[in-house]
């Protein structure tokens, strides 16, 4: 029951067959994150891919003056992890902290090795994944260049409505890279 949202997520970038979708499935092992609590912290290795199933988590990293900079939020149906730290096992950059009581799939390195080895297609399906998220960084940034901070508040309502429901508005400053004080200004002149 709860790898059904997983398959679906899975077949929505490629076509597997019944057993090749189970193989797959069978490698994740359901985690659930208090909220407030940290599935990954600065300095520690990361050494899991996160599915989301339940809940909502913030990705983010602190500063050496100890501000906050959001990098992105997942919630049901998304994934999660800290790319350079999971892939070259160096110490993350980066927080990964549920904003409410969380429930994932995840799946070591290792298993996830195993996988590419035993079942070839999963290299495709990683890289389909990994293409998407990359076209998703490049928007975010060109986005971050060429609009105001009030077009990017718009923007982030528009296409994360369930996700502003359960963030704050620092938080959401810190993701379009304002200061609450200025995301305030924003949402008053409305």
């Amino acid at each position: 029951m709860t790898n059904d949202l997983l398959k679906k997520n899975i077949q929505k970038n490629i076509e597997l067959c019944d057993s090749e979708l189970e193989t797959i499935c069978s490698y994740f092992k359901p985690q659930a994150i208090p909220k407030k609590e940290f599935l990954l912290t600065q300095g520690s290795i990361c050494k899991f891919e996160g599915f989301v199933l339940k809940g909502c988590f913030r990705i983010f990293t602190i500063d050496k003056k100890g501000n906050e900079n959001t990098l992105y939020f997942a919630t049901k149906d998304w994934w999660l992890m800290d790319i350079d730290s999971f892939m070259n096992q160096s110490p993350s950059d980066l927080n990964i902290q549920a904003l409410e009581d969380s429930e994932l799939l995840l799946i070591s390195r290792e298993d996830k090795l195993t996988l590419y080895d035993s079942l070839p297609v999963v290299e495709k399906l990683f890289r389909v994944m990994s293409q998407k998220a990359i076209v998703a960084w490049q928007r975010r940034l060109i986005s971050n260049h060429c609009k105001t901070a009030k077009e990017r508040y718009f923007d982030f309502v528009d296409a994360y409505p369930t996700i502003v429901s359960k963030i704050t508005d620092k938080q959401v400053a810190s993701y379009l890279g304002i200061t609450h004080e200025f995301l305030s200004k924003i949402k008053k002149d409305q």
